[in-house]
């Protein structure tokens, strides 16, 4: 069988190559829109990890606020 010939054997007929190339379309401008979305969740996963970062600090700051005042030289 060969690659042009798929149809035959599936009882459909191949569509017009207008319909074709609105899909090849459709299907690039979802590729696109997956990279925008996944550069969006690189993002945000970032900007999480930061805040919990700076959350953990602040609790822990919070723990042991005589460590923080002789840090800084105030005790």
């Amino acid at each position: 069988m060969k690659d042009n010939q798929w149809w035959k054997y599936m009882d459909c007929r191949p569509r017009d190559s207008v319909g074709e190339l609105d899909l090849i379309k459709q299907i690039e401008d979802l590729k696109s829109e997956v990279e925008s979305l996944k550069a969006e969740l690189a993002r945000a996963k970032e900007d999480h990890q930061y805040d919990n970062l700076v959350h953990q600090k602040e609790l822990e700051s919070l723990r042991n606020p005589v460590n923080k005042l002789r840090d800084k030289g105030l005790m």
